[in-house]
Order: structure tokens, then sequence, then C-alpha cells
């Protein structure tokens, strides 16, 4: 019986320091994370310039600049609308984004908010954008409500761009968050 508790209590401590490790690290890279406010020109759906920076939201990948989505005798700007309605969120007064990693690209890696929204959420919640980790239960919704891009035929933006930009090499995971950023969204650090 002694054997037993001592082995439970040893557990329950492991795994509490391991919790606390995973916790204080997370604490750490919020603590590298830039802050930034003011005005933002929305480039595409997904990707913001502010005073010659550019700033890629983080766990989602909209449409192109050129793309177009449903059928091909019916087709639409998907890639614009997302980039207006990223515009849109941009255009609130009280919208900012915040980041510590970059992309290989070189472009600060950011979640943005418009007061309590968070809009990188929002753009996939509303159809305007796909999850790339971080949002699968908004792209959930979005597809069961037929929201934005679900709504009729589109291709995924990252098989778009390779096979509209040849000879460009893309690696998908400049879109998805690293492991204490997901870890932080899933403990609500984020």
């Amino acid at each position: 019986m002694k054997r037993a508790w001592r082995v439970a209590r040893d557990a329950v401590i492991g795994f509490s320091m391991l919790f606390l490790g995973l916790l204080i690290a997370a604490k750490l890279e919020n603590d590298n994370r830039q802050i930034a406010a003011g005005h933002f020109i929305a480039v595409d759906g997904d990707t913001l310039m502010q005073a010659g920076a550019r700033f890629r939201l983080e766990g989602i990948d909209a449409p192109e600049i050129g793309q177009n989505c449903g059928s091909a005798d019916a087709p639409t700007a998907c890639g614009e609308t997302a980039k207006r309605r990223l515009a849109a969120w941009v255009a609130r007064g009280d919208f900012s984004c915040s980041g510590g990693e970059r992309d290989r690209y070189g472009r600060l890696l950011v979640r943005c908010r418009a007061g309590a929204a968070d809009v990188n959420a929002a753009l996939v919640r509303e159809g305007f954008a796909l999850s790339y980790g971080d949002y699968a239960r908004e792209e959930a919704a979005a597809r069961l409500d037929g929201a934005g891009l679900w709504a009729g035929e589109f291709q995924r933006p990252a098989d778009w761009r390779r096979s509209h930009q040849a000879g460009t090499e893309l690696e998908e995971r400049e879109h998805s968050p690293g492991f204490l950023a997901s870890l932080g969204r899933w403990l609500g650090v984020n």
C-alpha cells in the first residue's frame, strides 16, 4: 500500500513539474513577443504591412490575390474578398497584433485582435481563411455553416500557390504555429 502511494505521489509530482515547465516556456515565449498597433495595410488575406514591415497572420492561410473560387462558370475573386475582409478588421480603431517568431521570409508571425475579438480565428470562422494548426474548431464551424470559401468550390491556397508559382519553393510550415504557440493557445496564454 505504501509503495503504491509513493508511485502515485511521484507520478503526480512528475506531471506537475512537466506542466510547470511547459507553462514557464510558454511565458518566456510571450516575453519575446512584439506588439504592433496603429495603421496597417492589408496586403492580402493573411499578410499586413506597417511602415515597410510585413506581418504574417499566424495559424491561418487565406486565398492569394488573383485566386478565384467557385465554378468556372461563376468565379469569384476570393483572394480579393479575403483581403477586403482583413482590411475591414484593420480599419477598426482597436486593432493590434503581437508575435515573437519570424517566418523564413523574415515576416513577424502575429496574432491580431480587434477589441476582444481574435481576428485570426474570426477570419477562419467567417470562411475567409483556412486553419493551419490552431483554428480547427473555427474551420469546422465555417465548413458546417457553408461560410465564405465553404459556400462553393475552391482550391486550397497552398495548392493554388504550387500550381501558379512555378519555380518558387514554398514551405507550408511558415503558416504553422510552433509547439509553444499551440500549447499557449490551448492553455489560454495567447
